[in-house]
């Protein structure tokens, strides 16, 4: 799932070409991915697109429909895992299968073009009048880039869970999920499964500062990449990754294997020696299963 810093990319690179330019129609492709019926789709043609933001991982796009007024419709996107958007000027066709494009927003110098991969159908766009609307689809995360440390410290006691559960939590962050959480607690050497309330003054600064600078870094390596253009290969692995996607590969820190633990549709990459004191984090279903079989330390499976 594109996470803040994709979106962020995403957003610089939609406003470069659609800030201030007319919207002239959005074409369903799939009528699954239209989540609202009033204000009606329809509405968002004619206008013009006065500006883009973030809520969370979901897109927004600000539709000024003229006459004085602020502008009151907002086009929202959220991608989920699979969807993507990608832009192509006037003329130039997409190049890929008709069947992956959910939605055009068609403008006079190009459009975006809505896709997803696969056939779970997850991705959406919604259609929403008035900011009170808009704020209601907010799920109150802070903002990890512009919060204070009194702030980031006051949203990890709001609750005692994980780190990892906290990270990934929008109601606590917003715009962090399983990838960059996996990097954040890296970059931080803090054990992904270490409760909330047991943090240190330190660690909490530890990991505030690994939360802001993992994430800065990370926008700036993926403007870098875009060189200006919509990203077209926005995926939650990256060779340069410490250890998200990178199980058994050595951690690029101190070599040893990068463990991981499995759960759900996700999973949870650390590396033992960094993070966890050489601990071995349990996994649901193996630990269960090999019970006292299952090794206590990094040291007892290299």
């Amino acid at each position: 799932m594109p996470e803040l810093p994709d979106v962020a990319v995403y957003l610089e690179t939609l406003a470069a070409r659609i800030t201030g330019k007319r919207l002239i129609r959005v074409q369903l492709r799939s009528p699954f991915v239209l989540r609202s019926v009033d204000p009606p789709l329809a509405e968002a043609a004619g206008t013009t697109i006065a500006g883009l933001r973030r809520i969370g991982k979901r897109i927004v796009l600000v539709c000024d429909a003229g006459g004085g007024a602020a502008p009151d419709l907002f086009l929202v996107i959220h991608l989920m895992i699979a969807g993507r958007l990608r832009w192509r000027d006037t003329g130039k066709a997409l190049g890929m299968g008709g069947k992956l494009v959910l939605a055009i927003i068609e403008f006079e110098h190009g459009s975006i073009y809505f896709t997803e991969a696969g056939t779970k159908k997850r991705a959406s766009l919604t259609v929403v009048r008035g900011e009170a609307a808009l704020s209601a689809i907010d799920r109150g995360g802070l903002e990890p880039l512009t919060a204070t440390l009194a702030e980031f410290s006051a949203a990890l006691a709001r609750e005692n869970h994980t780190l990892k559960r906290s990270l990934t939590d929008p109601r606590l962050f917003s715009g962090i999920g399983n990838a960059y959480s996996d990097e954040i607690l890296h970059a931080a050497r803090l054990s992904p499964l270490k409760q909330t309330r047991t943090l240190s003054s330190e660690e909490t600064e530890q990991l505030y500062a690994a939360t802001q600078g993992t994430l800065a870094d990370w926008i700036g390596r993926l403007r870098e990449r875009a060189g200006g253009s919509v990203p077209e290969k926005v995926t939650a692995f990256h060779d340069d990754m410490a250890v998200h996607g990178k199980y058994k590969q050595p951690c690029p820190v101190c070599g040893t294997p990068v463990q991981h633990i499995v759960y759900a549709d996700n999973e949870c990459n650390y590396c033992a020696r960094c993070q966890t004191g050489g601990k071995l984090l349990a996994d649901r279903s193996m630990s269960r299963l090999l019970k006292d079989d299952w090794p206590r330390s990094i040291d007892e499976v290299l």
